[in-house]
């Protein structure tokens, strides 16, 4: 559904584009490249609202503040990365990588990828061919209904642990962006999922919810309000133990999960990535390399394979 959303916004925006330009070359030139370049303008001062605001929020935040260079780094690499995510590969590339099972189990670790709020499995497509050339089984979801419940988006991770823990033998890595972090514990909370998964990596995950949250509409985004009912309940309802399971990386730049120690998880394995924008988090090369060695590190031991 969101592929089909995202297709026809960046249609209409570009026949929109097409149409001011028939209109306008034949007055002027300038006035063509005037309309385009204001019309671009626009995106960068929105998307440079949300990082106003976050570094307004982020004042009274523990975790250090971005440096403006940081800041107009991060703003500018989201506004790159955004165009290449919701323009490109979510929209007309999310089926271009089919999730991959080998029929015979190679030894390593298989992973289930799950993205986040507005996003489908396109996120990740710089993700697949690395992990299939390293032998990892992965899984990457589509959470839908688009705007229902995150409890909702339970059954999805089920089957898709399921797939890969019978095509490898082990429970695999749950790796994991923004919202889709909350619907891994959501997993771990409906499903007692504890044993059947190795670890849970999150990036930019709001595990106390966001302060952007307060605006949202929709079901999942109210249940990410900041310290919200639905993230206390959850929080409520986890073992202690649990978040050992996890590794959480965040960022003083994350432009949509602010303050930034909210994608943090007490307990859990943290890694500090600062001055990296929400979307580009899942882009960043150092972060797919660590995750890579994590999975490289976990490699499947007989003893697992047949417990």
């Amino acid at each position: 559904m969101i592929a089909r959303m995202q297709a026809t916004w960046t249609l209409l925006l570009m026949l929109a584009a097409l149409g001011w330009v028939l209109f306008a070359v034949p007055r002027s030139w300038a006035l063509a490249a005037g309309g385009l370049a204001g019309a671009a303008a626009l995106y960068g001062a929105v998307m440079g609202l949300e990082f106003a605001l976050m570094q307004r929020v982020n004042r009274s935040d523990p975790a250090p503040r971005a440096r403006a260079a940081q800041v107009l780094r991060a703003w500018w690499a989201e506004v790159v990365v955004a165009l290449r995510v919701f323009c490109w590969d979510q929209p007309f590339r999310s089926r271009a990588h089919a999730d991959w099972l080998p029929p015979a189990p190679t030894g390593q670790r298989g992973v289930v990828l799950v993205h986040g709020f507005l996003c489908n499995r396109g996120l990740w497509n710089p993700w697949f061919g690395r992990l299939r050339a390293r032998g990892h089984a992965y899984v990457a979801v589509n959470l839908e209904p688009v705007f229902g419940s995150i409890d909702d988006y339970v059954p999805a991770l089920e089957s898709a642990v399921q797939r890969v823990q019978a095509a490898t033998g082990a429970p695999p890595v749950l790796i994991c962006h923004s919202m889709g972090g909350l619907a891994a514990r959501a997993w771990l909370r409906a499903c007692a999922g504890d044993a059947r998964v190795h670890r849970v990596v999150t990036l930019g995950t709001p595990h106390r919810g966001t302060w952007a949250g307060r605006f949202s509409r929709a079901a999942n985004g109210r249940q990410m309000a900041l310290d919200g009912d639905w993230v206390g309940q959850l929080r409520g309802a986890e073992p202690a133990a649990r978040a050992a399971l996890f590794t959480c990386w965040y960022s003083n730049c994350d432009n949509i999960v602010f303050p930034t120690s909210t994608a943090a998880l007490p307990g859990a394995d943290h890694r500090w990535l600062p001055g990296v924008a929400h979307v580009e988090m899942a882009r960043r090369p150092e972060v797919l390399a660590e995750c890579l060695e994590l999975l490289a590190r976990a490699g499947v031991d007989k003893a697992e394979k047949f417990k």
